[in-house]
This record gives structure tokens, C-alpha cells and sequence, in this order.
């Protein structure tokens, strides 16, 4: 697992997995269904990139996204039902 803290690591990361995968740019972004540009832009540590793609991106890797330290989602989703409920 590699810990992520900064838009530049994820890039980093990204494309090491990349480049692991013997994937182009071009082709990386074929399989995700996003532009060159936005795999160029991610890979570079853009932080105003749409989390969308980003995801599409890890996902078209083969790669999940976990987070550590935070309050499960079972409890997330019976908070936010119980805010929308009142």
C-alpha cells in the first residue's frame, strides 16, 4: 500500500503503476475514458483535477482507494439519513 498525502505523490504513484503496466499515456487514457492531457496532468500533480477521473484513472490501473483513520461508512451513511431526515 503507498501512503498518499499531497497531489504529487498520487501522481507519482500513478504513474510508476503506469509504467509498471507498460501503458502509454494515450493508451492509459483510452482505458479510463479521459483525455491525454488529463493522464499528463495528473501524473504532473495537478491539485484542481476532477476526482471523477482521478478515480477512473486508479481504477484503470487496477488499483482501490482506502482510507485509513476515519470514521467507518456505516456510520457515515446513518448520520447523514439521520441529517436529511430532520
Amino acid at each position: 500500500m503507498t501512503l498518499i498525502r499531497s497531489p504529487q505523490q498520487l501522481g507519482r504513484a500513478l504513474r510508476a503503476a503506469r509504467k509498471q503496466l507498460r501503458l502509454t499515456q494515450p493508451q492509459l487514457a483510452l482505458a479510463a475514458g479521459v483525455g491525454v492531457r488529463f493522464i499528463v496532468d495528473l501524473e504532473a500533480g495537478k491539485p484542481t483535477l476532477r476526482l471523477e477521473n482521478v478515480l477512473r484513472v486508479i481504477d484503470a490501473l487496477g488499483g482501490e482507494v482506502h482510507l485509513s483513520g476515519l470514521p467507518s461508512v456505516a456510520a457515515n451513511d446513518q448520520r447523514e439519513s439521520d441529517d436529511h431526515g430532520t
